[in-house]
C-alpha cells in the first residue's frame, strides 16, 4: 500500500460514524449489509449514511454490489489487511513485539495493594 492510500483510508476512518459503519461491515463479513440495515443498526439517517458510505468507498475500504433493488455494502478485506500491513511492516525494527513476546514481569502489573501488618493474621 502506498502512503497516499493509507492516508486516505485513515482519514476516512477518523470519523465516528464511518468507523462504526466500517466495523459493522467487518462484523457482517463478505455477505455485507444493505444500506437500510446499516442505517437501522447504527441509527444513522439515510442522508448522512450515503455521504459516509461514499467516503468509505472513495478510500477503497468498502465495496458495493447490486442485489436486485438493493445495494449491498461490504468491507474490502484486502484493503483492510493492506492497511494493517502498511502500519505494522516496520514494527519494532522487525523484532517480535506483541504481548506474547514481552516478559510477563514487564507486562503484568500488580493489582494487590499493601496491607498493613496489623491487619495480617499470623
Amino acid at each position: 500500500m502506498e502512503t497516499k492510500s493509507a492516508i486516505s483510508a485513515l482519514a476516512a476512518l477518523a470519523q465516528e460514524s464511518r468507523l462504526a459503519i466500517f466495523r459493522l461491515l467487518v462484523t457482517a463479513g463478505p455477505e455485507g449489509l444493505a444500506a437500510s440495515k446499516i442505517a437501522e443498526q447504527l441509527e444513522v439517517p439515510s442522508s448522512s449514511l450515503s455521504f459516509h458510505l461514499k467516503e468509505l468507498s472513495h478510500a477503497d475500504l468498502i465495496v458495493a454490489r447490486q442485489d436486485g433493488r438493493f445495494i449491498i455494502y461490504s468491507a474490502n478485506f484486502a484493503a483492510m489487511n493492506d492497511l494493517i500491513v502498511f502500519l505494522t511492516e516496520s514494527c519494532c525494527g522487525g523484532n517480535p513485539c506483541g504481548p506474547s513476546s514481552t516478559p510477563k514481569s514487564v507486562t503484568k502489573k500488580s493489582t494487590t495493594k499493601s496491607v498493613p501488618k496489623s491487619m495480617v493474621k499470623a
